[in-house]
């Protein structure tokens, strides 16, 4: 039964993994991010006809002749009325090929923030370039972002080629300092793709404008980038949401701790560890849907149940007892600061990762990344909106918190400011420029078959 279990969840895993692709948009102001994601959905027939109606119809009040495929994703009314993107918008569509989640971000510097969110769980990311402009700050922002949420691929659409007359030297020369300047940051794989979002050349049909490149058009790209990253292959993990106890008639003795995993999979049976108490059990009991499994794995909801009666509550971690994190007061970490406000040396806030949150205090803030040439600038004292920097931070309570590499859902938290519950900066644990670029050079050589 277990063997059968197993390899059905093996199974499911690999299906997963190669039929849904999260990836997130990013660029600069007007460089044509909703425009892509209209033409996209448009163009592979994803639109609802009453949805495309709308749209004409916005288009027409606007005094647009053609429909504005930009509205199709903004859908704010501050959005519409000023055509910019403000928040991240979501949309699911599918190909025959494949399934969809995409994130279309902000461009403005002022909303970094959600560029933040929505390539948080995304496994690719689109950063769009006019190629009127290049590459500019924000572009290597938005690239600095991707490589440090470790987002694996990265395509740069450089847009409006229209604009330039589907000029081949102006695209190689843009494609040229990206990849080098993402290339140094770490990121993995890097795709350039010439395209006109407005024209629609290159986005789901290749170009009859652009005979001199030969690549993939983006949903090609999209439709065929392998996808390897499972959570059932990582460390598992399961924070807990919920303490469950009935207490009735029927389920006189019932004790369940629900949530969801987080990353791995467990199994009934199986030796685990709470922490940041260090108390041990064993699996009796894990209910899915209603119904008792033998096995269970990321990103499933489920409740397990322990063989002895243990203090459990809200925030604490169950691992397996032989791949059990360990447990530390002291955080060192990357973070994307967020806010308004600024974030300083000596700055008590609240730490919140996963289910738990605890009080701390930024106990030292080591460098700050500056994006022009990637130097660090040494002890800057504090970091303001959009900058990208080390921290050092002393919690009140052990935390069981993975390093960033090694997965990108137990070794990520939020700061938070304890008196409002504004979010601050969201941190990867462990993790830095330099070993995102090791890493990254390290998966490389491994790819090669290179020998270290």
């Amino acid at each position: 039964m277990t063997s059968t279990s197993t390899s059905t969840t093996e199974q499911f895993a690999d299906v997963s993994a190669t039929t849904l692709l999260r990836f997130a948009t990013a660029g600069s102001v007007d460089d044509g991010k909703s425009t892509l994601v209209g033409r996209l959905l448009h163009d592979s027939k994803s639109v609802l006809t009453d949805q495309l109606e709308a749209v004409e119809a916005a288009s027409l009040k606007r005094g647009q002749e053609a429909p504005d495929l930009a509205l199709l994703t903004d859908g704010l009314r501050a959005e519409r009325e000023q055509g910019i993107t403000i928040d991240v918008a979501y949309r699911y569509f599918a190909t025959p090929r494949r399934r969809f989640i995409l994130a279309d971000t902000p461009g403005h510097v002022q909303y970094t923030r959600n560029m933040v969110t929505g390539a948080s769980t995304a496994e690719l990311a689109v950063v769009l370039v006019d190629a009127r402009n290049g590459v500019v700050e924000q572009t290597r922002r938005h690239a600095a972002v991707a490589a440090l949420l470790r987002v694996p691929h990265v395509v740069l659409a450089v847009n409006k080629m229209d604009l330039v007359e589907y000029a081949e030297p102006v695209f190689a020369a843009i494609a040229e300092e990206f990849t080098t300047y993402a290339s140094e940051l770490g990121v993995p794989e890097i795709t350039a793709i010439p395209i006109s979002a407005l024209a629609g050349d290159n986005v789901v049909e290749p170009s009859a404008n652009m005979d001199w490149y030969g690549g993939p058009t983006v949903l090609e790209h999209l439709e065929t980038v392998p996808v390897s990253h499972d959570l059932t292959a990582c460390h598992a993990r399961f924070p807990v949401q919920y303490v469950i106890r009935p207490q009735t008639a029927e389920h006189p003795d019932y004790r369940g701790y629900a949530g969801q995993i987080a990353a791995g999979a467990f199994r009934v049976g199986e030796p685990i560890t709470v922490l940041p108490s260090g108390r041990t059990s064993t699996i009796t009991a894990i209910d899915a849907l209603g119904e008792s499994v033998d096995i269970a794995w990321a990103p499933q909801s489920v409740t397990i149940r322990l063989a002895d009666d243990i203090d459990i509550s809200r925030g604490d971690l169950l691992a397996p007892s032989g791949d059990a994190p360990a447990t530390s007061q002291d955080v060192e970490a990357t973070v994307c600061h967020v806010a308004d406000q600024p974030l300083t040396v000596g700055q008590r806030v609240l730490l919140k990762h996963t289910t738990r949150t605890v009080k701390a205090i930024v106990k030292e803030i080591p460098s700050r990344l500056t994006l022009d040439d990637l130097s660090q600038h040494p002890e800057p004292g504090q970091l303001v909106a959009n900058d990208i920097g080390q921290v050092k931070i002393r919690t009140a309570e052990p935390l069981a918190l993975d390093a960033y590499a090694d997965s990108r859902r137990t070794g990520s938290f939020l700061l938070i400011d304890p008196a409002d519950g504004t979010t601050l900066a969201a941190g990867m644990a462990g993790e830095s420029f330099a070993t995102a670029k090791a890493v990254a050079v390290a998966d490389a050589a491994d790819d090669e078959g290179w020998d270290f």
